[in-house]
C-alpha cells in the first residue's frame, strides 16, 4: 500500500490554482476605439503585471494563504489514515507468516484492510473534491472582484484595451502604459470595505469548533 496516497498534490495543487486564477482573471472590457479626425483608430492600452496583483492584491493573499492550510490539512489526514493502514497490513503480514490466525481470520481481516483501502481512497477522492471546489469559487470570486473594478475605473480612464502581462506572453510593454500599482491600489481599497475577511474568519472558528468537538 502507498504510504502517501495523496503525497503532494494539495500543495502543488494550490500554486497551480492560485495562479491560474489570476491569469485566467484577464480583465475583459468592451473594445471601443477611440477614432480620430482622420478616420484611424487611436488605441488607449495598457497592461498589468499578473505576478503583483498574485502577490500584492489582499484578496489573493488571503486566499492563497486559506487554500495552503486546507491543502495541509488534506495532505496531514491522508498520510496519517495511509499510514495507519501500512502499519495494520504489516502487521497482518507478519502475523500470517507466524501461522497467528485460522483461515478464517485471516480473510477476514484482509477483506477489513481491502475495505479499509476503498474507503482511504474514497476520501481522499471526497476531499480533493471539495478542495477543487473551493479553488473553483475562489477563481471566480478573484475574477468578479477585478473586472467590476476594471469596469467602474475604465469608465474615467477610457481604456480600448487592458492587457494582462504574465511571463512572456506580452514580449515588449513600455512601462509607461503599466497601471498595475494603481489597480492593486484600487483593488485593495475596495476589498477593504468587503466582509469577506470576516465571513472566512468565520468559516475557520466554526471548522475549528468542529475539529475539537470531533477530538
Amino acid at each position: 500500500m502507498k504510504k502517501n496516497i495523496l503525497g503532494t498534490w494539495a500543495l502543488a495543487a494550490v500554486a497551480t490554482f492560485a495562479f491560474t486564477s489570476c491569469n485566467q482573471s484577464a480583465p475583459k472590457v468592451d473594445e471601443k476605439s477611440q477614432t480620430t479626425e482622420n478616420g484611424g483608430s487611436d488605441l488607449k492600452i495598457a497592461y498589468i503585471e499578473v505576478d503583483s496583483i498574485m502577490s500584492q492584491y489582499e484578496f489573493c493573499k488571503e486566499y492563497t494563504l486559506i487554500l495552503q492550510k486546507k491543502s495541509t490539512n488534506i495532505q496531514n489526514t491522508i498520510n496519517q489514515k495511509g499510514n495507519n493502514l501500512q502499519a495494520a497490513a504489516a502487521n497482518f503480514q507478519q502475523k500470517i507468516q507466524q501461522n497467528a490466525y485460522t483461515r478464517e481470520q485471516a480473510e477476514a481481516i484482509s477483506n477489513n484492510l481491502q475495505k479499509q483501502q476503498a474507503d482511504l481512497q474514497a476520501l481522499q477522492n471526497r476531499l480533493g473534491n471539495e478542495f477543487q471546489a473551493e479553488t473553483e469559487k475562489f477563481n471566480n470570486a478573484l475574477r468578479d472582484s477585478i473586472q467590476h473594478f476594471l469596469a467602474v475605473y475604465n469608465k474615467d480612464k477610457k481604456y480600448a484595451l487592458i492587457l494582462s502581462k504574465a511571463g512572456d506572453n506580452i514580449l515588449y510593454a513600455d512601462k509607461g502604459y503599466d497601471i498595475t500599482n494603481e489597480v492593486i491600489a484600487g483593488l485593495n481599497k475596495a476589498y477593504k470595505k468587503t466582509p469577506l475577511k470576516k465571513e472566512e474568519k468565520k468559516e475557520e472558528k466554526a471548522a475549528d469548533k468542529k475539529g475539537e468537538a470531533k477530538k
